[in-house]
Order: C-alpha cells, then structure tokens, then sequence
C-alpha cells in the first residue's frame, strides 16, 4: 500500500512539465517567454484538475487527505460504463458532482486553445478535453477510493464544449471589432 500527498502529485507533475518544457526549448533552441507564460495556464488547469479529482475534497486534520495506491484492493474495478444512470441521482452533494465537473472543465475549453494553435475549432478543443477526461477517468481505475464513470466523462466534455465556446465566441468577436 503506498500513500499518496497532493503535495507529491504536485512535486510529479511539476517535474513532468519541467521536464517537457525543457525539452521543448533545446529543440527550439530558444525560449518564446510569451508562449511559456500562456503554457502556464494549462499547468494550472492541470494542477487544479488533479488536486479536485484525486483527493477528498473535505481535509483532515486541517490537510487534504490521501490517495492511496494498493494492488491487492484494486479489483473490482468501480465502472459505470451506462450514461446517466447515476448523473441525477439524489445522494449528498450530487449538485456539486454535476455542476463542479462541468465548471472544472469549462477553463480547459477557454485555455487550451489559446495555448494550442492546432485546437483551432471548438470541435478540437472538445475532442481534446474529452480525451484529458477520459486519460484522468482510466488513471482512477489505478485507485480503489476513485471510480471511473461515464458521467464524469459527459459532465467533464460538456464544460470544455461550453469554454471552447466562450473562447471561440470572443475570438471572434475580437477579429471582427478589429476590421471594423
């Protein structure tokens, strides 16, 4: 059994990016600090995502829980693979599983593709959030705690659909103020 700190994962992912962001300059052979500050973002969507779905959202001894990895406690596997089954269920806090799994996807759709040249259209940048959604959706089989559901994965894309529209929207309005 391993215990796992948000501070770690914190630790983790910064290295990651780090690490990625490094390589990516001595391949450049430069730095773009403008681009680097607006990759910044992403870090913090990616932080904040994992800080909110891996570790109780309530703290213990005044410290976010937890996540425990333990191979012997793995299986069977929580898997809700049948579409709103359990989206509107009347349990404590359902309100804030719907609406917070939205909202926590909503700056993925409004980031990433200001970040990201390629996500040039809201059906991109959807795509791409859906994909983030279901990479964190798989990684939660690796934890008995956590559960894998297909809800998330609906609730998580429906908020990158309604940031990538946010962003799309401005941009937009953006280009056409600037040829009036």
């Amino acid at each position: 059994m391993i215990e796992i700190t948000f501070p770690s994962v914190l630790i983790l992912i910064t290295a990651a990016w780090l690490l990625v962001r490094t390589a990516a300059a001595v391949r450049n052979r430069k730095v773009n600090w403008r681009q680097e500050a607006k990759l910044l973002t992403v870090y913090c969507c990616i932080a904040v995502i994992a800080r909110l779905v891996y570790f109780p959202w309530h703290l213990e001894n005044g410290r976010i829980g937890t996540l425990v990895f333990d191979p012997e406690r793995i299986r069977p596997l929580w898997i809700n693979a049948v579409p709103f089954v359990r989206l509107f269920d009347r349990y404590e806090g359902w309100q804030r599983n719907l609406f917070g799994n939205i909202a926590m996807f909503i700056p993925v759709g409004l980031v990433w593709p200001f970040c990201f040249m390629k996500l040039d259209s809201i059906g991109k940048t959807v795509l791409a959030g859906a994909a983030f959604s279901l990479l964190i959706e798989l990684s939660q089989l690796l934890f008995y705690q956590r559960g894998t559901d297909i809800d998330d994965l609906i609730t998580n894309t429906a908020g990158a659909l309604i940031g990538a529209v946010i962003y799309f929207l401005i941009r937009r309005l953006l280009r056409r103020r600037k040829t009036e």
